[in-house]
Order: structure tokens, then sequence, then C-alpha cells
């Protein structure tokens, strides 16, 4: 059996001047990163806002295990399913970078022939994007500290500096650390740290941004630090704003690629939705529904954090709307979610499917919430049984749920096309009457519970005390009335990663929460979630090689 890595290179690319012209964008509208990949010039977006929008499909998955999901490789599919029948469409996914290259997993780009390619540069340094995030975020470090070091006229106190470096690689001793040892011109002491650099919040400001003025603006809003007396002091402040919005002034384009049957992709801005919003640049999706008649997106994780946070946060700022949602499981991970050990998978199960499925029936009755219809698909694996396949179609449509199987992986496009019909048909015949799950006027502690009982099935949400005095500054501040953006497991509906299926009677506990004021957001840190991952036992990276002829093996 060929590697993801394997058909990807054997894949005949067109030039992504052809790729352009399917969303009649011209060649000199384009920025060139070689043959096969390109930013899209802020010309081409300015020009297209006045064409028709197209339908959002957003697709959005159960919560992930090591059995696997597969909610890039539908998306991607489902995109060239449309392709199969005729359909102008696109499909606008994250950004990866290197964060799964050199971690637990090694690529992000869809799998077998449903990838977005060139898939080495996609999960590689690509257009540079992460490294431009990443230098301007430093860059307001090293100001902040220069600002402190040469005089500090702005009052700030040392320990009360809230921004953090940032580095685009899982490196876990670099959490806490201390910096300015040595001698008086090496700075002040003081604790810092750093978070990977889709937990920055330059990630989610340039996600969000509408255009390069807005994107400035937000800059200029971040909180970097507190006062001695306690006031914020924002980036705008330390005249640097400038300088950061240079850096990403390329990184604001959105990227353009194809998938292996030559769909468009537009790839833009990587949050994780673990601890970030989760879901790709709000100029990418604008940009994508100008383009074609379907847009194919996807946000990250389960629905309970990606989707939720689509929904709650980047639709209710950009206002969008979501027109139908596809729901990715497979019968592997709901057997997983039932107790079933991952090297027993493969075995039929039907008392293990019965107790897992409780993990897909929160998440349907979660997306229901949102007033959008519903489809549930099957990310089809060799080991899946007719009886095991019946008995989930059953379930779905019994809920009010429409049901299709996707062979996107074995088949590209062909093995989506029952997935893009059930989804063409739900288009035609089910209205979308979306509208955010809470009122962002409500006071954070309620946001907060509302999303912890109603997404998560929560008993109650309990505060550390220094969370709880965070929200009263939050509030006091006037920071009180903003969507809130909660950090949490990917692998629970619940803040404990070994609870599996459908928790009963479990609390929330919020440990500290924080403004991204450029974002727009609350953050709600909660569990044990860190902000900066470690490298398991056996990293991702330690299987990757490159020929002597730069033949890249090992990225999967």
């Amino acid at each position: 059996m060929k590697t993801d890595i394997q058909i990807a290179q054997e894949a005949r690319m067109e030039p992504i001047v052809r790729i352009a012209e399917k969303l009649s964008v011209t060649a000199d509208e384009l920025e060139l990163y070689g043959t096969y990949k390109a930013k899209i010039s802020d010309a081409a977006l300015e020009r297209i806002k006045s064409r028709p929008k197209g339908k959002l499909i957003l697709v959005t998955a159960i919560n992930p295990t090591p059995a696997g999901e597969g909610k890039t490789t539908v998306s991607v599919g489902l995109g060239e399913a449309f392709g199969q029948l005729g359909k102008q469409a696109v499909v606008a996914l994250r950004e990866p970078s290197l964060g799964p290259c050199f971690g637990i997993k090694g690529g992000a780009a869809g799998g077998g022939y449903a990838q977005a390619v060139p898939m080495e540069d996609l999960n590689l340094h690509f257009t540079g994007d992460f490294h431009a995030i990443t230098s301007a975020n430093n860059l307001l470090a090293a100001v902040l500290d220069n600002h402190i070091q040469q005089g500090n006229t702005l009052g700030i106190d040392p320990r009360s500096v809230v921004w953090k470096r940032c580095l685009d690689m899982n490196d876990r001793v670099l959490r806490n650390i201390v910096v300015g040892l040595g001698n008086k011109m090496d700075g002040v002491v003081r604790e810092d740290h750093f978070v990977i650099t889709v937990a920055s919040e330059i990630m989610a400001v340039l996600c969000l941004a509408e255009d390069l003025t807005d994107l400035k603006e937000r800059l200029s809003r971040m909180v970097v630090a507190y006062t001695f007396d306690g006031r914020a002091v924002t980036a705008g402040e330390l005249n640097v704003v400038g300088a950061m919005a240079a850096l990403l002034r390329d990184a604001l384009k959105p990227n353009l690629i194809q998938t292996l049957e030559h769909t468009p992709v537009l790839v833009h801005g990587g949050p994780f939705a673990n601890i970030a919003h989760g879901c790709n640049s709000v100029r990418a999706t604008k940009a994508a529904l100008h383009m074609a008649d379907y847009v194919v997106t996807e946000a990250g994780f389960g629905a309970d954090l990606g989707a939720e946070k689509f929904l709650d946060i980047k639709c209710r700022m950009a206002g969008l709307t979501v027109d139908a949602v596809v729901l990715v499981a497979t019968v592997r991970a709901l057997k997983y979610n039932g107790g079933v050990p991952k090297e027993a998978l493969g075995e039929e199960n039907p008392e293990a499917l019965k107790a897992g499925i409780a993990n897909l029936e929160k998440h349907m009755e979660n997306l229901q919430k949102y007033g959008i219809p519903v489809i549930v698909t099957l990310n089809s694996f060799v080991t899946d049984t007719k009886r095991e396949v019946a008995f989930i179609k059953s379930f779905c449509e019994n809920r009010g749920c429409a049901f299709a199987l996707s062979q996107v992986w074995e088949m590209g496009g062909k093995g989506g096309i029952a997935l893009a019909e059930c989804v063409l048909h739900t288009l035609e015949t089910k209205e979308s009457n979306f509208a955010p799950l809470y009122d962002e006027k409500l006071p954070i502690a309620e946001k907060i519970e509302v999303i912890a009982r109603e997404i998560y099935g929560a008993k109650d949400v309990v505060y550390t005390g220094n969370a709880k005095k965070q929200i009263q500054v939050l509030e006091e501040q006037g920071y009180g009335g903003l969507p809130v953006c909660m950090a949490k497991t990917q692998y629970s509906l619940s803040d404990d990663p070994t609870l599996l299926g459908r928790p009963q009677d479990f609390t929330v506990t919020v440990r500290e929460v924080y403004v991204s004021a450029g974002a727009g957001f609350v953050v709600a840190l909660t569990g044990s979630l860190m902000t900066m991952p470690g490298l398991p036992k056996e990293p991702a990276a330690c299987r990757i090689d490159v020929d002597e002829a730069g033949r890249i093996t090992g990225l999967f």
C-alpha cells in the first residue's frame, strides 16, 4: 500500500496559474512561490467582492482518537467530489506548518487520494506565513523587554508581563524560562514563557483581520503587560505595530494550491482549536465564497472545539452564515470511544459501537442547536462491516441527520460522490437558520458556563481563585462583552482527556482567563491544557528523511 507522501509525489500537478483560472483569477493577480503555489493579491481580493456568494459548508468531526477520523481528508475529498459532479467548488483549509510534522503525526494535508498538494511544502515552510507570525510575535517581545531596560517610561511591572515569546516547534523546556540573566546590560531578570506559534495571538489576529488596516488596529489593541498600578499596556503604546504589520504584509494574503484532482484550495492561517479559534482566515473564507458556488472549509479538532468557535467567534465577527455542516466519524473511532483498545478496532463489536456512538450523538445534538442542517459521514475503512455502517446510518437518520458514506481516501473524488450528492440535496431542501449559541453581552462566567453545559454536557464549572480574580479585572477593564474562546483538550467532551464517549456529571475547571484584545475574544484555559505542547516519546520527526535527490520521506 502506498503512503500518503508517495501518492502525493507521484501526482501530476497543474501549474498554479491554471488552477487560478478556474476561480477567474488572472496570472498577474498571483504572487508566485514557484510553479505550484501562490498568494492571491490584495487587488484580486478586492476585485471579486462584487461577485455573488456561494454556499458555505463546514466540515467538523467527533473528538479525535488514535484511530483517526480524517476530517481534512473528507474536506479535500468532498471538494474533489463536487468537481466530479461538474460543480464549481473550492476548499478552504488551515495551514499546518511544522507543528504536526515534528510532533505526533507526520502531516496535515489530507490523506490517500484526497490530499492537498504540494504536500511536503504545506507541511514544512510553505510560503513562510508561520515564520512571519513568529518574527512579529518575537519582535514585540524584544521591544517590550527593551522598553523595560531603557527606562520603562510606561511603568510596566516586569512581574505582570503577559506577552509570551513563540516558536513553531513543540519544545516543552521553553514553557517556563528566566530571561535577562547576566550583567546589568543583559536586561531585567524576569520569568518568561514560550507558546507554540499557533497559540500566538498574532495568529488569531491574522486569521480574523479583514484587511491590512484592520490587522494594524487589532495588533495595536493587543494587551502585552500591566503597569505597577494595574493599567493594561497595549502593543500600540510600544510604537512597533507598523514594523509588525510590515513583517505580516505578505502573510495576510491567502495561499492557493490544489488537490490531487486539481480542485483549488485556499490555505491560510492555522490556529489550533484546542488553544485558539481553530479555523482558517476570514480573508480566505470570504474570498472563497466569491470564487465558487460551493466552499468546503473545516474547523479544527472535534465539533466541541473547532465548530463551536467557528460558529460563535468567526461567524459572529465576520458576518458569515454556514449553510450545512458535515460531521465526520469513523467506525473505528466510535468503537474506541466505546472502550475497545486500538489494536482490536478492526474486529466487529456491536456493543462497543453502541456505547461509543454516544460521542457522535452529542456532537449531532450540539450542531443542531445552531439551526444548521447536519450531514453525518463515515470515513470508510476496509475493516468496516455492512452491519456496523447500517447501524450508524439508522442511528443518524432517526435523529434528523442525513447520512452518507465517504470513500475519498481510497478513491478520491469518486469516493465522495455519495456525500456530495447528500450535501447538495440538503442544501436544496433544508434551510439554515444559523444563530450563535449565546449572547456575547452576557458576563464572562455565564458565557463559559453556557458552552460548558450546552456543548460539553458539564454539570458545573468551577474557577480557581486566580481565574475568578482575572474575570473580575477583565470585566472592570471593559472586556466583558467579548466572545469566549475555550482552551480545552481535544480528546474528550470534558476537560479530562481520559473521559471518552459522552461523559456525564463532570465538572469543568477554569484555571486561567485572559484577554486576546486584538483577536477580540477572552480565552479561558481549562484542565491541564498546555499552550506549548511537548514531543512524544517517539516524535514523528524521527521518521522523516530526505535522500540525495532531495526527495522527502516519512511525511504521511
